[in-house]
């Protein structure tokens, strides 16, 4: 995703207000849902005002996928799922039930603005992707980066015109595999916060293997944690030199920065 030629920060955060670090320090915002009802720069942050800028953050992104021709997206790097703290909050929407959460599943526009809106108000977190072409990666403190693999002047426009700012950024979230680390960890078996108790890092491990075995496309890029089955303990034992004993322990293989 790092070599994605167009690359935008597009926020609600106007540029003007960055100090000379490029940090957002000289005026006080809402960073996250959770403050809906607090004041900043002596303005309260109601639910129809908050609303109206989430809105505005996913109509951008569709923007941008569509001006890319991009019709449909996969899911990266899914954690969390919701729980019965999240069905009683005020923000949540029925219709989050019927979606599908599964990584590197593939979203149509109906699910994407649905998954959206479960990321931007932290019930799960993700990153949605199209390989090569196209990404929307929404990041902590109401961060959204999009990537394509053409210039997008008619969703930048769009963008600007509905009260948000178009920057362009690389994402702080994009990771290609030639810069990713492989490693394989494990916890023990009984231990339900499943703290890893040991890791190796891994070399020359295949991929392709790997997405075969956790059942990814072709287009994965095999960052996040994916769960080792025990029958698959031969293939990953030729990388360690750690005695694998699934008895004992359960193992992760991971990938990441």
């Amino acid at each position: 995703m790092k070599h994605i030629k167009h690359q935008w920060r597009v926020t609600k955060y106007n540029p003007d207000y960055r100090d000379e670090h490029g940090h957002y320090t000289l005026i006080e915002e809402w960073t996250s849902p959770s403050d809906i009802g607090e004041t900043f720069d002596g303005n309260e942050l109601t639910l129809d005002d908050y609303l109206r800028v989430e809105e505005a953050y996913i109509d951008s992104a569709i923007a941008f996928m569509e001006e890319s021709g991009i019709q449909s997206v996969r899911v990266l790097g899914l954690e969390g799922s919701i729980t019965e703290e999240d069905r009683a909050s005020f923000l949540f929407e029925s219709e989050f039930e019927g979606v599908v959460l599964k990584e590197d599943s593939l979203v149509d526009l109906g699910a994407l603005r649905l998954i959206m809106k479960m990321v931007l108000r932290d019930f799960i977190w993700c990153q949605l992707y199209n390989g090569d072409r196209f990404f929307i990666h929404l990041g902590t403190d109401y961060y959204m980066y999009v990537g394509s693999h053409m210039n997008c002047p008619a969703a930048i426009e769009w963008s600007a015109t509905h009260g948000l700012f178009v920057e362009s950024e690389p994402s702080s979230y994009g990771i290609s595999e030639e810069d990713a680390i492989w490693e394989i960890g494990w916890n023990d078996l009984d231990d339900e916060s499943k703290i890893l108790v040991g890791k190796e890092d891994v070399t020359g491990i295949p991929l392709d293997e790997c997405r075969r075995i956790f059942r990814l496309s072709a287009g994965h890029p095999m960052t996040g944690a994916f769960d080792i089955p025990v029958e698959e303990k031969d293939f990953f034992q030729r990388f360690l030199e750690h005695k694998m004993d699934f008895d004992l322990y359960e193992y992760r293989f991971w990938g990441g920065h």
